[in-house]
């Protein structure tokens, strides 16, 4: 069964997204402070999880953060804090989608499948490039430095370059395969993913010899790639 995580300090929400998630067939742990939430992540990961940035006892910017850096769960920000700003900085902080307060439940159930859908496990689950290896199973990807994990939407970005190496992946491409709305916030986001692969990657961001960014047009994964 489908394991989803709400954190929102709001009785009212946590009863209401609850409600129509079990409806929906998922299993709902719900929790209103992010300590209870955080200590119940490292007993078992979820595959998405909800998150309030307004919280009594820390920024749900911060959660969200931890959340992506940590990787293996899905993130969807729900949040009275609607401003261009805030959607900015939870989608660079490695959110995977942001909804405004209020919302019908019906949609937040709608996007955490559509979500879910993008985030299934990939037949294909691992791969090797340029010195690499890629576990997309484990969130982890090795290489000569060690072994570094990597969120859910970093994954996503990783796999759609590695399925289309040596070619141009455009802007308009990465949109229409990852979803969410085109426009500076989601060039933004990509760009912040780009560059966290980037750094796990060890790569010079002066000289990248993976991902190459193509000005005005997108990127270019370099390598070699081979799926086991």
């Amino acid at each position: 069964m489908t394991r989803i995580a709400v954190l929102d300090d709001d009785p009212a929400i946590r009863a209401l997204l609850t409600e129509a998630l079990e409806a929906a067939g998922m299993e709902v742990a719900a929790f209103g402070r992010a300590d209870s939430f955080e200590a119940a992540l490292r007993q078992a990961m979820p595959d998405l999880c909800l998150v309030d940035l307004g919280l009594p006892d820390r920024d749900g910017l911060g959660v969200v953060s931890r959340l992506a850096l940590e990787g293996g769960a899905a993130i969807i920000i729900i949040s009275g804090r609607g401003g261009v700003a805030d959607r900015v900085a939870g989608l660079e902080l490695g959110a995977d989608d942001y909804v405004v307060k209020p919302f019908a439940p019906e949609e937040i159930v709608a996007r955490v499948r559509a979500r879910l859908r993008r985030a299934a496990p990939p037949q294909r689950a691992r791969a090797r490039f340029a010195g690499h290896a890629v576990d997309f199973d484990a969130y982890a990807l090795t290489g000569p430095s060690g072994t570094a994990t990597f969120s859910q939407a970093e994954g996503e970005v990783l796999r759609l370059f590695l399925e289309r190496p040596r070619r141009l992946v455009s802007r308009a491409e990465m949109q229409e395969a990852l979803g969410g709305a085109a426009g500076e916030s989601f060039d933004r986001a990509m760009d912040v993913r780009v560059s966290r692969l980037r750094a796990k990657l060890g790569e010079d961001p002066k000289d990248p010899r993976i991902i190459k960014t193509i000005y005005g047009a997108g990127y270019i994964f370099l390598p070699e790639v081979d799926w086991e």
